[in-house]
């Protein structure tokens, strides 16, 4: 009998089973996981909700909301904003970040600057309870009217995007419109290089609409002189003496008359790099060539050493500074200070060439009456006590007094035999012929003449020199 009673129950509940399973809500639990943690994660996990599920979806869907709100796809961005009407004001404002480099082999600037536009599109004005403006990226920049606003001779210029393009757009509810961006632009400016290295140079960065004509696009200072910031700026070789704004109007033949906005600046250089670099070494190699005025005549080994390498060293200071330079077609104050010392160096060893000469002549000379007195050529070019700076010149003795000791006939000499008349003496001035006749009998005085008149003229020089550039 209990049997009978199990094997009943068992059938029962093999009829039942799939009842069960139709009646079931959750058939498919684990399948349904997610449908059912969006629907009910708010109260099972306190508000904590699979975002990266949606990411993609909710950046999509802002983006068409935005466009939405502007009514993007309800108007032709191609055209300016009142096209057909008066010249739309669009508003400049810069602040710059920082000048990289300043070129003067190439003549051009580096700057790093952020650029500002400020215009009224009343297509998209939108409605808004608080009068808060949104700020957007580059995506809707790309999609909307701005002004093609360039730089009048750059050569080269970027927008920097690291990490993201540094563009920002700020829409108003009535339409007003700020545009924002962070450039760097490498622009040409026209150096005059005749003061150089004192000089100071004007330079100035343009900026002008592309396409729009005056009577389409007006470009202006937004806010006047003070539209033009600038962060603190170090130059290694400039000093930055003045910024300021300026506006004026360019005419292109074929197409009319454009906007033009200026961003001028004043650089003075500094000159205390060029005075170690370039005006002391020459200073020194100038004083350094003088050396040879009080070494002896007769070391010639040495006097012409010296004199080569100062006008080596002197080469190689101009060849240093005009790799430096742009090929211009004028003078330089560096080119004329260079040179001018480089002529002293120069003339120090011309003057050592004559005092050479000069000095072999004379001797030449007195080896000849030596020849008439009886004296034969081994004596005479042993004969050496006598060439010295002291020394007279013995053609003016006549050739009886050569029998004696030339030496001691040159000193004595200068002794007169007869005692001074009293009374008033007159004396015969020397014609220039005699003064360089008794120059070049005496060559021994080039170098004591030379020992004061290349100093003093050198002083002069630099006097002049530094009045007139500095």
């Amino acid at each position: 009998m209990k049997l009978v009673l199990l094997t009943l129950r068992l059938l029962c509940l093999a009829c039942l089973w799939p009842v069960t399973l139709l009646n079931n809500p959750y058939p498919n639990r684990k399948k349904n996981k997610d449908v059912y943690l969006a629907e009910h994660g708010k109260n099972r996990f306190r508000g904590r909700i699979d975002y990266k599920l949606k990411r993609k979806d909710s950046t999509k869907s802002l983006l068409i909301k935005t466009e939405q709100l502007l009514r993007i796809e309800d108007h032709d961005f191609a055209m300016r904003p009142g096209f057909g009407g008066s010249a739309i004001p669009v508003g400049i404002d810069v602040q710059v970040e920082s000048i990289d480099s300043i070129s003067e082999v190439n003549m051009d600037f580096t700057m790093t600057l952020y650029l500002r536009h400020y215009w009224k599109d009343e297509r998209l004005a939108f409605p808004s309870s608080n009068n808060l403006s949104r700020t957007f990226d580059g995506r809707l920049v790309k999609k909307i009217w701005k002004p093609d606003v360039f730089f009048v001779h750059s050569k080269r210029s970027f927008i920097h995007d690291t990490t993201m393009e540094n563009i920002m757009l700020r829409v108003y509810p009535d339409g007003n419109i700020l545009y924002s961006v962070r450039i760097t632009v490498t622009s040409l400016c026209s150096m005059d290089f005749s003061r150089f290295p004192l000089d100071t140079q004007n330079c100035s960065l343009e900026l002008e609409s592309y396409a729009y004509a005056e009577n389409d696009l007006m470009l202006y200072w937004k806010n006047g002189n003070d539209s033009l910031r600038t962060d603190e700026i170090a130059l290694s070789q400039f000093f930055i003496e003045e910024f300021h704004p300026s506006h004026g109007l360019a005419l292109y033949s074929s197409t009319g008359w454009y906007n033009r906005l200026y961003i001028n600046f004043i650089l003075r250089r500094h000159i205390f790099f060029f005075m170690l670099q370039t005006y002391f070494p020459t200073m020194l190699m100038v004083v350094l060539s003088w050396v040879s005025f009080w070494i002896d005549r007769r070391a010639v080994p040495a006097r012409v050493s010296l004199g080569i390498t100062t006008v080596l060293t002197m080469s190689t200071i101009i060849t240093g500074v005009s790799a430096s330079m742009p090929q211009v077609s004028y003078v330089k104050a560096v080119d004329i200070y260079l040179w001018t010392s480089f002529l002293f160096v120069f003339l120090s060893v011309i003057e050592y060439a004559a005092v050479n000469y000069f000095t072999t002549k004379e001797e030449m000379k007195k080896l000849e009456q030596l020849k008439l007195s009886g004296y034969d050529a081994s004596q005479a070019m042993a004969f050496d006590g006598c060439f010295h700076d002291q020394d007279i010149e013995l053609s003016t003795f006549p050739l009886s007094d050569l029998n004696t000791d030339p030496c001691m006939s040159s000193r004595n000499s200068t002794t007169p035999d007869l005692p001074p008349v009293l009374g008033t003496r007159l004396r015969r001035r020397r014609s220039i012929r005699q003064s360089v006749n008794h120059i070049m009998s005496n060559s021994y005085k080039i170098d004591s003449y030379s020992r004061i008149f290349f100093p003093l003229a050198y002083f002069l020089f630099n006097i002049i020199y530094w009045s007139i550039y500095s």
